[in-house]
């Protein structure tokens, strides 16, 4: 089992457009599917979850659009957090959130401080997020902390701390619904051996059976983080 899973939700808009629907009802049915992939995880010994939920690209969509997100995030926060906390749920938000309003930044900050002694499942909201924009902050936190010294003398575990997401492993599998084959600016550092599956089903039609379908897919990988693979002991009698 993974013990970090990493989900772009893509398609809400298209799953509204197929039912004549507003692109608004789409992220609400979206939102609800949330809170069934976070069982399905517990249920399955899967310890961080980590949801994509705005990227830095967002900002660009239809002002409209970009309201009723913000609108459906105070709302979600606002329901959620609660039940999250008896569930044992630790959350977590990251990304450039001082673009973020000043009620959404106070129920975030809320909401993970309320939860942050759970170690059920650490739930983590990427909103605002992007890997380039990770990336970056990560060098300029770790200079302001090492004011002394060059980026020459950085290496990749010194870094790794100041990463937005520094407290939790790498995914090990990164699902992308909704059809498209790309990783949109979402962990970039992160996903190096990460497995990647995508699949056609819209995010508002991921069901925990659909989790099931991706978790089995990846169970069937070889995973070697680029080694070789060893021989097989019928190999080494023949070679002999």
């Amino acid at each position: 089992m993974p013990q970090h899973v990493a989900i772009i939700m893509d398609g809400n808009r298209r799953w509204a457009a197929k039912r004549s629907m507003l692109r608004a009802l789409g992220h609400v049915s979206g939102a609800r599917q949330v809170r069934q992939i976070i069982d399905a995880c517990m249920e399955r010994g899967v310890n961080y979850l980590t949801l994509f939920a705005f990227s830095t690209e967002n900002w660009q969509r239809p002002a409209d659009e970009v309201s009723s997100l913000m609108g459906l995030l105070v709302h979600y926060l606002q329901k959620e957090v609660s039940a999250m906390h008896a569930s044992g749920v630790r959350l977590k938000v990251v990304g450039d959130l001082n673009r973020f309003d000043g009620q959404l930044q106070s129920l975030m900050a809320s909401g993970q401080a309320l939860t942050a002694n759970n170690s059920k499942l650490t739930l983590t909201i990427a909103a605002n997020y992007g890997g380039r924009w990770d990336m970056m902050q990560a060098v300029q936190a770790w200079q302001a902390a090492n004011p002394a010294q060059s980026v020459a003398d950085m290496n990749e575990v010194a870094l790794r701390p100041y990463f937005s997401m520094g407290y939790a492993p790498d995914p090990d599998l990164l699902i992308r619904t909704g059809g498209e084959s790309r990783i949109s600016n979402f962990m970039l550092w992160q996903v190096a051996y990460t497995e990647l599956f995508f699949t056609d089903t819209l995010w508002p039609d991921f069901s925990a059976q659909s989790l099931d379908h991706a978790l089995q897919w990846y169970q069937a990988r070889d995973r070697r983080f680029g080694a070789s693979r060893p021989p097989s002991p019928e190999i080494t009698r023949c070679a002999i």
